[in-house]
Parts: C-alpha cells; structure tokens; sequence
C-alpha cells in the first residue's frame, strides 16, 4: 500500500469526543441542579431537559455506539435498497480514546492524526431548548466548559485542541465566557451558526449590536468554528408539515424533510456576517464552517456576486471577496475538494474526518487520495497547514 500520508503533518480539523455522564451538571450551580440530567425510562438512560425528555441523541450515554464510518458509503452512494440510515450503524462497544485524551492520542497515532480540534457531541442539544432561558443557557454552557477544561484542558499535550462553546444571547457573558476559555488555554471557540436567542427574540449575531464581543475575538486572535448544531431551523420545516418535532439525530423522516434539510442554516449565517457587515467591521476574523460541508459555497457565492452586481453601492468591497478572506471551509468527505480549492483556493479549505461519528471516516487520513493529485504544497495545507496557521501553530509538528 502507497504511503497515503506523503509524509504530512496531519491537523484533523473535526474529531469529536463522547460526554461522559456528568459533563452537562458537575459544575451546575445547586440552584440549577436538575435544569439538565440524566434519567432512566424503560430502562434506556435518557437526557431530561426541564422535566421532558429529550431524543436528540437517542443514547446519550455513548456506552454503544455506531462505528466510525459506519455511514460512509450511505452518503457516498445512497441508502442499500430497504435500509435507513440508522439500518447501517454498525454497533459497537465505545473504545476509551472516545471518551479520554490520553488513550484519544493513542488512537490518533494508530489512525496517523498528529493533531485535531476535539468538538463536544452532547452540547449541540442545549442551546435550542434553553431559547427560551437566556441567563440558563449562559450558565449550563459554561458549566460545559468547565468540566470540558476539567477532563481534556483545552490544548493537551500540544496536540489535542478541545474546542468550547461560546454562547451569545447575554453579549457581556459572552465576552466573559470568551475571556475565561482564552486564558485556560483554548485557541478556538465554537459558535452555533444560527440567529441568537435573547430577550426580546432572535437576531443575527453579526448585527453591530454584537461588535463588541467580536473585538474581543480579534484581539485575542481566536479562530471562531461554525460547527453544525441543531439550528433551530426545525420550526420553519415543521411550519410546512404542521407539526411540532424535535429535531432527532438519525430519526425517520418524512421526504418532505429528507430534501428540505440541507445547507440554510449555514448559508444564511454566512450571508448575515457578510451582508450585515460584520466581517466588514473586522477583517481580521478568522471563520471557519466545521461539519456544514461544502456544497453550499458555489452557490452562495454566485448569488453573493448578484446580490452585488444589483446594489453594488451598497457595499463596502464585493462580498465575493469577503467570503475568501475571512472564511475557511471543510468539506464532507463525499464531496468534491478539488472544485471547492478550484474555487477558494488550497489556503482556505481544511481537512476534518468527523471521527468518530458514524457519518465521517473510518479512516480518516486516507481521504488524502481524494487530493492526491495537488501540488504536495497545497496537499500540506489542506491536511494541516492551514488548520495549524489558523491558531498560531507552525507549519510542522
């Protein structure tokens, strides 16, 4: 077999850990206790959000698990005939580098990773049910990274680079948060890519009301992942059908639903920062879109070019070139990189397998071959270059 990793330095831009069972209340406030937990129901253990029962993450305890990769086919050629996605988990007992970093880094040398961004799994589910609760939302979220501080830190062993949550609702929280993570070492914050809920209802956080956190983002020179999460944009598809569900990772879905999911929420975050003139306002911002894919960038760009072509007056530079300078993107792995780099460039798109989640890749550094025609120049910044100069790193390990 050819060696596949060319001799690179591999910065895995979308590993993700498993929670263990206090991650959500071992540093909730007792006035809090019992806002988030863990209960038993027909005995299967279940999160409970202020009393309900949440089937976001049909097993939150990640005690089995579906194999990494276990999808991967599925999204490169579609379902087999008569089977789900769910039909093709593949259970299996979860290994100890899911839950830990030092049998993490273990794996990671088997898997040939020299380092990753290690995002949380659990936190997608929390601030969509707290909308309601903006002071909760702040506290549970920093609890969260507290305890991920607690049981990873924040840069472990200069290769693992976990990755916390910043939440926005409250502004001034969200600088504190924002401060207290930067000084217990983190290099990268995590941000929802969708309208903020606050007191009076939702808003763009790249409206001017938001500036001041984002000066205190540049001026730490702290790279913002725009990690796909639960959204929020169920409300508007659940409009259409006239019902009320809970969005549900790897649930049956009407087809309605199969084609209406897709890129919104990633799309309208991107035309938000650029069209409400945030990256505008602060050109140094260093954005990158983790686990959103790619398909939706050669499109948006081309209605980011109309849009300009129609009211040119209106903007401040040709919001083309706002994408390329303040974005950085990593694609699924069943896309096409090479039209994406075509596109943006090999200096703005970054490498993530998603291990180990059923739907990224058993074996993550093998999906260089997907490149492997490139100058090994730009295959050194799409497998780790780009992702290490993002948080200040050099270009080798």
């Amino acid at each position: 077999m050819p060696d596949r990793r060319f001799g690179l330095a591999v910065f895995d831009a979308d590993n993700h850990l498993y929670e263990n069972r206090d991650a959500l209340t071992k540093f909730l406030p007792a006035e809090h206790k019992g806002a988030i937990d863990y209960v038993e129901r027909d005995g299967r253990t279940k999160i409970r959000v202020r009393g309900e029962i949440t089937e976001y993450i049909p097993n939150p305890t990640f005690e089995v698990v579906g194999s990494p990769g276990a999808q991967e086919d599925y999204f490169k050629a579609g379902a087999p005939s008569g089977m789900s996605r769910r039909d093709i988990m593949k259970p299996m007992r979860a290994l100890p580098g899911f839950f830990d970093p030092a049998p993490r880094l273990e794996l990671m040398d088997e898997l040939g990773i020299d380092q990753t961004f290690m995002f949380p799994t659990l936190a997608s589910l929390v601030e969509e049910r707290f909308a309601d609760d903006p002071e909760l939302t702040h506290v549970i979220i920093h609890a969260l990274n507290q305890w991920m501080h607690e049981h990873w830190t924040f840069d472990y062993e200069g290769r693992i680079f976990a990755v916390p949550i910043i939440t926005l609702p409250i502004v001034g929280r969200a600088i504190e948060e924002l401060e207290d993570v930067a000084e217990r070492g983190a290099r990268a914050v995590l941000i929802r890519p969708a309208p903020v809920p606050g007191f009076e209802g939702r808003r763009s956080f790249a409206l001017p009301e938001f500036d001041a956190f984002w000066d205190r983002v540049v001026d730490l020179d702290m790279l913002v992942c725009l990690h796909a999460s639960d959204d929020g944009y169920g409300r508007y598809l659940n409009e259409w059908e006239g019902t009320r569900q809970e969005q549900r990772a790897f649930a049956a879905m009407s087809n309605f639903r199969a084609a209406a999911l897709g890129h919104r929420g990633i799309q309208d975050a991107m035309i938000s920062l650029i069209g409400h003139g945030c990256l505008g306002r602060h050109p140094e911002l260093k954005i990158m879109t983790v686990e959103n894919g790619s398909e939706w960038v050669r499109p948006l760009l081309h209605h980011l070019d109309v849009a300009w072509s129609r009211t040119r007056d209106s903007w401040d530079e040709h919001p083309v070139e706002t994408f390329k300078r303040n974005v950085w993107v990593h694609p699924f792995h069943e896309e096409d990189p090479l039209g994406l780099i075509e596109v943006l460039g090999a200096d703005h798109v970054c490498f993530g397998s998603d291990y180990p989640h059923v739907e990224g890749l058993s074996d993550p550094v093998g999906w260089v071959d997907e490149i492997a025609e490139l100058p090994i120049e730009q295959i050194e910044l799409v497998m780790g270059g780009n992702a290490r100069g993002l948080i200040g790193l050099g270009a080798t390990v």
